[in-house]
């Protein structure tokens, strides 16, 4: 199946966005706020889960408290948002982006990061008019993609898209990315630039790539 009849679904943190540094410094000043020692990059995307308490879980020993995972939230998000802007795009997705759209190729963008600042912060990089939706978390931080994907392609299905699971191809960086894909019928290619490291992806038998050109070159493949 060509590239034309091919719709990708892109994460955003992690993925398009090079937000890592920022990532593990908001994450530290939360585990900070209930005196729990610093992580490295690696430590992190090794123990990377989601929902998010079940990650806290992992390096305290004991799942948060919810007085603690209130705390460590808002002040991993408040952190999280100072450093944002010091963010760049992950290289060469600009161009992939442009190339899959003049190609006739159709995508949407599809985040846990909390729909009201992703959709302005994806303005702000001036990428939004490559995609034909994009959705961000609505309510509480810390579920799942799952049941948020198949609400994602529901809706880009009754905006009248010819899309359907079987030739969706989502380009993620986390585990949760195929987990996802995989409830609803779609294919995934993991990439290995954001929150888990290669062995954890390569643990969910998908294609897993160090670059966003090798995920989209797969992507044209797999659907």
């Amino acid at each position: 199946m060509g590239k034309q009849n091919t719709h990708l679904v892109w994460d955003w943190n992690g993925t398009i966005l090079d937000d890592m540094r920022a990532v593990i410094g908001a994450t530290n000043a939360a585990f900070a706020e209930i005196g729990l020692a610093p992580i490295t990059l690696d430590r992190y995307r090794e123990l990377y889960c989601v929902p998010i308490p079940r990650f806290y879980e992992r390096l305290m020993g004991r799942l948060p408290s919810d007085a603690e995972w209130i705390v460590m939230d808002e002040t991993f998000h408040r952190h999280y948002t100072e450093r944002r802007d010091t963010c760049g795009l992950t290289r060469g997705v600009e161009e992939l982006l442009a190339g899959w759209a003049l190609a006739g190729g159709s995508q949407s963008l599809l985040s846990m990061y909390g729909h009201e600042h992703l959709v302005p912060t994806v303005r702000g990089y001036g990428i939004e008019r490559h995609f034909l939706r994009v959705d961000g978390r609505r309510g509480p931080s810390g579920g799942s993609k799952a049941l948020h994907l198949e609400r994602h392609l529901t809706a880009l299905a009754g905006a009248g898209g010819e899309i359907s699971a079987v030739r969706t191809v989502v380009i993620g960086d986390a585990v949760d990315d195929a987990v996802a894909a995989a409830h609803v019928g779609a294919r995934a290619v993991l990439y290995t630039g954001g929150t888990n490291s290669r062995a954890t992806l390569e643990s969910v038998g998908v294609p897993v790539v160090d670059t966003l050109e090798e995920a989209v070159a797969l992507a044209r493949d797999l659907a």
